[in-house]
């Protein structure tokens, strides 16, 4: 019998990598763009300042502490998605020994609280009736799995990066655009989706 705890553990983790809700892989796409594989270390903590980023206002929505519109918030994660990849293009490739800027955690966290505000409708149709603590630890099993999930992505995206690097001879700045142009691209088709197909 399932556990809570690795119940929603294996909630959050198939949600993050859930094709019908892609936006969030996107914006993880887009944050690898500038990073080669050997770089996986201040990748990873970017993907952590992501989760801590959507911890916080899945907490605050979760308590009914925070309130939002929805329209609003669908609106604002492929802009999110849009304004990293427009931040790629013009930065460039992570040089190998580069050490992260502010902006960088900036861009994961500030985007996370976002992305967490998107998560929450899903996770408060899911969560069982309970005791404050039971919330607590149904979040944190929760954004576990969405850590678990992220770090699965982005090691895809990663080997796939890697496969073009070096196997078909890609550069680091193009294979950057080709990620970053794709990322622009759909969340462009996503805000046309939103707000004019009918």
């Amino acid at each position: 019998m399932q556990t809570t705890f690795w119940t929603y553990l294996q909630m959050g983790r198939t949600h993050i990598a859930d094709f019908q809700a892609y936006d969030h892989m996107l914006f993880l796409l887009a944050l690898c763009a500038i990073f080669s594989i050997k770089q996986w270390k201040p990748l990873l903590l970017l993907v952590t300042g992501f989760t801590i980023g959507h911890s916080v206002t899945l907490a605050l929505a979760g308590l009914d502490i925070i309130r939002f519109s929805k329209d609003l918030i669908e609106t604002l994660i492929p802009v999110t998605i849009i304004l990293t990849a427009i931040y790629n293009l013009l930065r460039g490739p992570i040089l190998e020994g580069e050490k992260l800027k502010v902006i960088h955690y900036g861009i994961a966290v500030g985007f996370g609280l976002i992305h967490g505000m998107g998560f929450s409708n899903f996770l408060r149709a899911m969560m069982m009736p309970g005791e404050e603590s039971e919330f607590i630890k149904q979040l944190f099993a929760f954004n576990l799995g969405i850590e678990l999930g992220q770090i699965m992505i982005v090691f895809g995206i990663m080997t796939l990066g890697l496969l073009f690097l070096n196997l078909f001879g890609v550069s680091r700045r193009l294979w950057n655009r080709i990620l970053s142009g794709a990322a622009i691209v759909i969340s462009l088709f996503l805000l046309y989706e939103i707000h004019f197909a009918a």
